[in-house]
Formats: C-alpha cells, structure tokens, sequence
C-alpha cells in the first residue's frame, strides 16, 4: 500500500462509519511519518483502522471494504477493522499520532501511530515480520533504539519487560 492508496481507504472507511477521523495502527501507519516509506515497509495490502470516536464501527468497515470485498477485488487492498485493543502501545500513543489529511481525504483525517510507537506495538507482536520491519525502520533511520527505550516507560511492566528484551536482540 502506498500513501495514495492509504488516503484511499481512510476516505472509504470513513464514508461508511460515518466518522471523520480513522486510526490507523497496523504497519500502513508508516505511511502518516513517511509517505515515500521504503518499499520493504509497505508490502502489506491492508490498514488496520478503527474510528476514533466510534470504534464498535470497525465492524461495519471490515464488512464493506475488508479483506475479499468487492472493495478488495476491486482496488487490491483493503482495510481491517479492528480496535484499539488489537495492538499492545504505550499510554500516551494518543498524543503522538500523525494526520495524514489532503484532497484526496475529502476532509477525513486519518491518524496514524507515530514510528516509535508503531515500533513498539511490531516489537511486542513478536512475529518475524514484525522484527524484520522494526529492523527496517532502524537501518533507515526512522527511529532509534533509545526512541522505543523511552517508550518502555508508558508500558505495564511485563510488556516493557518483554519490550526491553526485544530492543536487545535487534
């Protein structure tokens, strides 16, 4: 997914929740800090995202324009409704997110998980793609290692147990 395509979906996932304001937590969020992210950071075909104000309305989002939609067919990526529940951030992720809002939006704004805080909910998934694209994020000066330290202290202690460790195996 590139910036053009994530304007895209936060235009349609806000059409259909009848929200304005769409957050985008999974990897695309890249996208609100970067928009000509490298191309090893946008392989994914979908944005996890969720109304703002309204996220029992990620449902509604998943069932129009989710994965297998004729939205999906039609375009090649789609959104994934999820919650804020769906990734494990920092207390103050809130404050630190990042507008992605243009023409192309049609005034919707979408709010994207700032790099640190995008890094710190890759790091505690703990998949192998997820630390592959937090290495990414290194190597390409995105972030540093000390940003997502800082970040261990708005986490309850197992996960910035768990946080630390992983920042140490990078």
């Amino acid at each position: 997914m590139n910036r053009e395509q994530l304007e895209h979906v936060i235009r349609a996932a806000a059409s259909i929740s009848g929200e304005d304001r769409i957050v985008i937590i999974g990897s695309q969020a890249i996208l609100g800090s970067f928009p000509g992210a490298p191309a090893t950071l946008l392989t994914s075909m979908e944005a996890d995202a969720f109304p703002e104000n309204a996220p029992e309305k990620s449902d509604i989002i998943d069932g129009c324009i989710g994965e297998l939609s004729p939205f999906h067919e039609t375009y090649g990526y789609y959104v994934h409704g999820v919650g804020p529940e769906t990734a494990i951030l920092p207390k103050q992720w809130p404050s630190r997110l990042r507008e992605v809002k243009s023409p192309a939006t049609y005034g919707s704004v979408g709010l994207c998980l700032s790099p640190s805080d995008l890094a710190v909910s890759k790091l505690l998934a703990g998949r192998p793609k997820d630390v592959a694209f937090v290495r990414t994020m290194i190597e390409k000066l995105m972030i540093t290692t000390d940003d997502m330290l800082e970040l261990a202290e708005e986490l309850e202690t197992p996960h910035s147990d768990r946080l630390r460790e992983s920042i140490g195996l990078l």
